[in-house]
């Protein structure tokens, strides 16, 4: 499992890491694709055409330009691209429906229609955790304290039948994950001296002091790293991801840290 550096969110709005607004997740997904290439890209690009009109192109790299064919109008924009700019390469990425109209142009790629790519969320009162925690790098966080957390699930992958998973099943499967959190006091393992068959014991010298705690095993949660909420929502990727079908390709996880302020993580799925 990898973590990707860009953000779906529940509006079904596709962000880029560089915070560009895209308009579909096809442009969403060359992106991805570009920064996994250490391509650097500009997005909705603005420039000049030889006979003085302006255009835009949906991605400017420093090999040549990307358009994405979705509709009639894109068509007509990527042949007088071709016409205008006989010397820039230039790459065009569409659906088949468009093939016969352009199938004469040999930069083309088409994607397939299915499998259809979908996205669904669940929010419910039932995934809220209660927990205790303490961040030894952050002054006014370096005390034991407590907070309670409503979650929400983001799930991404491949739909058959129009369907991506039950929400009964997903949300059973998230049930099981809070309950594994629930009244937890959670601190990065780092801080852990010394164990025994029932006991941790955690000390550090904070701002506020020496912490020295001794703990019941049953009621403590070591992490890799800080007690932050981002990491809490990796966490519960970690717990979630090898309960879910295999058709789920990416998991986000939003920890509302009280009522104004949280985290989300967004995390894909290497399958074996």
């Amino acid at each position: 499992m990898a973590t990707s550096p860009s953000i779906l969110d529940s509006d079904f709005r596709y962000i880029d890491k560089k915070g560009s607004l895209m308009r579909s997740r096809t442009e969403l997904s060359i992106a991805q694709m570009l920064t996994f290439l250490n391509k650097e890209y500009e997005y909705n690009h603005k420039f000049t055409l030889s006979n003085g009109e302006t255009a835009f192109v949906d991605f400017k790299t420093n090999d040549g330009l990307i358009e994405v064919i979705d509709s009639e109008e894109d068509i007509t924009k990527y042949k007088k691209f071709k016409e205008l700019l006989p010397d820039t390469k230039i790459m065009a990425i569409g659906h088949p429906k468009f093939a016969a109209q352009i199938k004469e142009l040999k930069e083309i790629v088409f994607y397939e229609k299915e499998p259809q790519t979908g996205s669904i969320f669940i929010e419910d009162p039932s995934f809220a955790f209660d927990y205790a925690h303490i961040l030894p790098l952050v002054e006014k966080c370096s005390i034991l304290h407590g907070h309670t957390s409503l979650v929400m699930v983001e799930l991404v992958g491949q739909m058959k039948n129009n369907l991506l998973i039950d929400f009964g099943e997903a949300k059973k499967i998230i049930k099981n994950a809070m309950s594994l959190l629930d009244h937890k006091f959670f601190i990065n393992k780092k801080y852990l001296k010394e164990q025994d068959d029932l006991h941790f014991r955690i000390s550090f010298d904070g701002p506020k002091g020496l912490f020295d705690l001794k703990l019941p095993k049953d009621t403590t949660y070591l992490l890799e790293g800080e007690a932050t909420v981002e990491n809490l929502s990796t966490e519960i990727i970690k717990i979630l991801v090898p309960k879910l079908p295999k058709n789920i390709e990416a998991v986000g996880v939003y920890i509302y840290e009280g009522t104004n302020k949280g985290a989300h993580i967004i995390s894909k799925i290497a399958q074996s």
